[in-house]
Parts: C-alpha cells; structure tokens; sequence
C-alpha cells in the first residue's frame, strides 16, 4: 500500500495536464486576428496573431495558451467568448472544453480585443463551419453578444492587410480614429515640436493604401455571417414597443409632497434658528439649491417622468436632511448619537432585505439594487465618522444625510422588489456567480486600457473595480456586480467616444445605444420579466439626452448602457434558430461612407463640479471626472439616481 501512495499522487499531479491536452477528436478552426504591440520605445505596431480553437465534448473548461505572453490576460476574454457562444447557439458549454492556442511573433496587448475573433471560432467549431481566410476582425465581445470597442484600429488594420486579408471588421462606430500628429520645426538653434490630433477615416484610408475592405459590425451574429456565411437568428424585440415608468407613478406623486413638505419645514426651522450671519447664509443657499432640484422634479412629475422625479426628490432630500441636522447638532455627542442612529438604520435595512425570499428575476434585480445601495450607505456613513474624528462636523453631518438617504432608497428598491415577486425561489448564489463573471470582464477591459492608455489616467475606473472585489470578498455581490458594471461601461464609453467633441457624431452614437436598450428592455419583457432597473434606467437616460451638450450625452449613454445591462441580466436563455447556408458573403462598401466634416476636430474638454453661489460642495450633486489619453478628458456626469 505505502509503494502505491507515490504512484497515486503522481497521478493526481498529472492529471490536469492530462485534461488540458487537446483532445484528438472535436472541431478546430484556425484564424487570425490583428493585435497591437509596444516597441521598446513606447510605440504601439500592429502585429498578426495566429489561433488555434478546439471545441471537443468535456466538461466545461477553457484552456487559453499564448505564447509570447499576452500582456493582458486572455483567461477571462476566452472564458466569456465561449459563454457566449453557447447562448448564441443554445448549446450547453458546461458539455464541453474549448482549446485556445494564441501564437504571435512579438508579445501583444491581448485581452478583450480578440474576444470576438474567439467567440467567432468557437461557434465556428462547434457548428463544423469553414472560415474565410481572407477576413479578420478585432472588437471585444460582451455579454450580450455586441461587439464592444477597442484601441488601435488603424495599425490593426495594417496588421490585417500584411497577412493578406481583404476584408476587416471593426466594431460599429469605429470608423472615425483620432490620431497623434508631432510635427518638427527648425528656429535658429532650437527645434519646436508640436503635436496635432487629426481624425481618419479607416474605411476611406484601408481602401485608399491598401485595398483592404474595412466593414464595421455591431454583433456577433453580423460577425459570423461574414466570417462562414450562415446566418444565426438573433433575438427579436417585439414591435410596439411602449417603454415607461407609470409602475412609479403613485411613489413619485407620494415622494414629491413629502419631500416638499419637508422643505418648508426645514425653510422655516432655520429662519427661526439663531445661527451666525455666515452659517444662516451657507444653509439658505444650500436650501435654495434644494428648491430648484424641487422644481426639476416636478417637471419631471407633470412629464410622466416618475423615476427621474424621484430621483430629484432623492438629491434635494440630501440637501434639505443635511440642513435639518446641521440646525439640531450642538456639540460632539449630539453628532455621535446622530451617526449611531444612522448606522443602527442600515443594520436594520441589511437584516430585512437579507431575509429576504427571492422570488422571479424582477424580484431579483430589485433585491440586488437594495443591496448595492446598503453597502454605499455604509461607506458613506464611515466617511461621515472620519469627517467626525477629524473635527470636520460639517462634512460629517452631509455625509450622515447623505447615507440615511441611501438606505432609504434601499428599503425602496427591496420592497419594490416584493411588490413584483414572482414565479420560483432564486438562490442568491445566483447574484455571486453573476458578480464573478462581471468582475473578471470588467477587470480584463479596465486592464486593457490602462495597457494602452495609462492607469494613472484611469484612476477612477481602477478605484472602482478595486471597490467591487472588495465587496466581492466580503460576501457582498451584489454591490460587486453593480461596481464591475458600472466600471466596465465607463471604460467602453471612453473608448467609443475617445477623441470625439462633435456633438452629431456622440448623438448618433447615442441613438443607436438607446436602441439597444430598448430592444433589451423588449426582450425581457417578451421572457415574462418586468425589468423595472432598466426602464428606471432608460428614463433617466432620456432626462439627460433632452439636456442636450456633450457632457449630458455621454452621461446619457452611460445610463443607456447601464438599463440594457440590467434588462439582461440574469435572463433566462434561448435557443436560437440558425439558417443553413454556403453562400460566402459579398464585401460590401458601407452605402454611407462620408468623409469627416471640417467641423469635426479634436479638442480638449473638461468638467468639474463648481458650487453654485456659497453652497458648500458636500451640499451639491456628485460630478465623476475621468481623464483619457492624449490630453482628453472626458466628463461624465453620473447625478445621484434613486
């Protein structure tokens, strides 16, 4: 027995390696894809990049080598494209293991800019499918199936055209890339460099240099026809599609009295408060602040806009509470008996949505929303103690208002939640199994860009994907799975909009962002999920939309992106149709190929939160600034949602 112990553990030591050999029978395609590599001097290249993709039965393992190491990891990009390719062709993955082998001449920036070249060879694999040679793509691939946007499309193109493809696809939206000009000039003894943006058309520029068909494609499922010829059906939104928050309507009406009511108990407490000159002037302007966002909630109340007013109704309560509070403290204890009472209401919040039985995906949507805003009440109010122990009253008591508030909306959105509870009990391991997945798709895009870009440039992103896994190991997935959302549609709303000030060009981005989200809304709906995150999101997307400006689109684009997100997820899934073809798809020249307006130029904008008159900042909604590469900073302005 002693001599046959060795023998085993040998065994079990190999046995991993024996499972992640490629099997001899399955499918493999081979194709490639265009990367982007760092010369030694910081310089980004394009580089072909070779793969090698072996769909065989298993049991649910994705087994990625590169060589030369990818610079980013491919693990988690893989691990996604193969997900979805299984839902793209309602085939279950957990039957089956996925071989990637990823050979490059140079290291590469890899990561999430294959992700659609892989899913495309995956499903490809899997349907014993021939692939063109001639066509290559970059783009990541989400969750839903959409090609996501990436970096370095013009030297991915000339790595697409030195391996002799004639056709290459781009993600939708792409076509227009900014890039850097440095110009020398010679005066006396000096040399001035100056460095210049300018905006090239990839399509107008691949067909001029290179002959190379440049083709931009919003999905998988326009990626695979154009790579084999068949035709996967994607899913189909139904028409009449009637996207409102009327389910809101009695909370808003109930909300905006209430809310008002306050306010002028709160006006008239502080006229009749014996404060200082300088202190009364603070807390009526911070008031008068309040009384406008008031009025933009009744705006949005006589709009039929319920969860914007709502919204609205939640920021000046910050403002009003924090007034309220800062008239009632008198000394050091009266703060500390302020901050205990507020953390005794976020316990008693935790424990209530925690005992919660989740019934049906609405409910749980809900329920994970009342989650994440529990743990931002928490940090809000430990915020709010540091402000104590340092001296900084003011700040405490705003932080204090701010967190009470929060968890109220959590007691909102939990009930919500029972209020649409239906159908079969989801276990919650449901929510972290879903938090991982984005976590690690969040962290490979975040990654990926700061690859290229910088992270010091992206501090906010990293910080908030930090904050995820954080929630993560505490046990809280729901706000993990809302912080890694939120910090990879950040992360693609820079990149699709990078270099881009024209306001024409981000609206007719914007439009077609709007479109997904309503079609995901749809889809939902058509599954028996009442998506009441999403369409609370898709509203308050529209209230930025109408603002017009820059800085308002963005923001809008962003919440778009958030209510299609949350419209999908933790749908149930479908098996697709799929239509039988050996056609090759024709190259097609985009039907509206334009070249770039004068009025189209590259500038640099910035935005930052400035108070209003006296108010102190903590007083005022919070402004998100992210800052992006070549001097460009986008801001967006992420206003306090309900």
């Amino acid at each position: 027995m002693k001599k046959l112990l060795p023998f085993l553990a040998l065994i079990l030591l190999i046995s991993p390696l024996a499972l992640a050999q490629c099997p001899a029978e399955g499918h493999t395609v081979v194709l490639k894809a265009p990367a982007v590599s760092k010369t030694a001097n910081g310089d980004l290249i394009g580089v072909a990049t070779e793969f090698v993709i072996t769909v065989a039965p298993g049991s649910g393992h994705v087994y990625v080598e590169t060589w030369p190491l990818a610079e980013v990891d491919m693990q988690a990009s893989a691990r996604l494209a193969a997900q979805v390719a299984g839902r793209v062709l309602g085939v279950d993955m957990s039957k089956y293991d996925v071989f990637i082998q990823v050979k490059a001449d140079s290291p590469i920036i890899g990561g999430p800019s294959a992700g659609g070249t892989m899913t495309v060879g995956i499903i490809a694999a899997l349907k014993g499918w021939k692939l063109r040679n001639d066509v290559m793509m970059t783009g990541m691939i989400n969750p839903d199936g959409t090609i996501g946007p990436v970096g370095g499309i013009l030297e991915k193109a000339s790595a697409a055209h030195s391996v002799g493809a004639k056709l290459f696809l781009i993600p939708e939206g792409q076509r227009i890339q900014v890039v850097q000009k440095t110009e020398q000039k010679q005066i006396g003894p000096l040399v001035q460099i100056t460095t210049k943006e300018e905006k090239v058309d990839v399509v107008q520029y691949a067909k001029e240099r290179w002959g190379l068909e440049v083709k931009e494609v919003k999905d998988i499922y326009e990626a695979v026809y154009y790579f084999t010829g068949h035709k996967i059906e994607k899913p189909q939104a139904p028409e009449n599609i009637k996207i409102d928050t009327s389910f809101l309507k009695e909370d808003a009406e109930k909300d905006y009295k209430n809310t008002t009511e306050y306010y002028k108990q709160v006006e008239k407490k502080l006229k009749e408060s014996d404060v200082s000159y300088t202190t009364y002037s603070y807390l009526k302007a911070a008031l008068e602040d309040a009384n406008q966002t008031l009025k933009d909630a009744k705006d949005a109340l006589d709009s039929g806009m319920y969860y914007t007013a709502l919204s609205k109704d939640f920021q000046a309560r910050i403002i009003i509470r924090h007034v309220d509070w800062y008239l009632d403290v008198q000394n050091e204890k009266d703060i500390e008996k302020l901050l205990n009472s507020v953390n005794d209401d976020i316990k008693n919040t935790e424990n209530y949505v925690s005992n919660l039985t989740i019934r049906g995906t609405t409910m749980l949507q809900a329920v994970a929303a009342s989650e994440e805003r529990i743990e931002q009440a928490k940090s809000l109010l430990k915020d709010a103690w540091s402000d104590y122990y340092k001296g900084d009253y003011w700040n405490a008591v705003s932080n204090a208002a701010f967190a009470y508030e929060r968890v109220q909306t959590a007691k909102f959105w939990a009930k919500l939640g029972e209020r649409y509870a239906k159908g079969d009990v989801i276990s919650r391991d449901v929510i972290r199994e879903t938090a991982r997945e984005y976590l690690d798709n969040a962290r490979l895009v975040v990654t990926y860009i700061t690859s290229m870009f910088g992270e010091s440039l992206m501090q906010g992103l990293v910080d908030e994907l930090n904050k995820g896994e954080q929630y993560y190991e505490d046990g809280k997935y729901s706000a993990a799975l809302f912080s890694a959302m939120e910090a990879r549609i950040r992360a693609e709303v820079i990149l699709d909009t990078l270099g881009i000030d024209n306001e024409t060009v981000l609206t007719d981005k914007l439009q077609q962002m709007k479109e997904d989200a309503k079609t995901a809304i749809a889809i939902a709906q058509s599954k028996g999920v009442y998506p009441i995150l999403g369409m609370a999101y898709y509203e308050f997307a529209q209230s930025y939309e109408k603002q017009g400006g820059t800085e308002n689109i963005q923001t809008a684009m962003i919440f778009y992106q958030y209510a299609k997100e949350t419209a999908m997820m933790f749908l149930p899934k479908t098996v697709p149709k799929i239509t039988e073809s050996t056609i090759t798809p024709q190259i097609i020249h985009p039907s509206n190929t334009q070249t770039p307006t004068d009025t189209q130029t590259a500038s640099t904008t910035t935005a930052s939160a400035v108070p209003e008159k006296n108010v102190p900042t903590s007083l005022l909604g919070g402004i998100g600034v992210l800052g992006v590469l070549f001097g460009l900073i986008i801001g967006i302005v992420l206003g306090r949602r309900l």
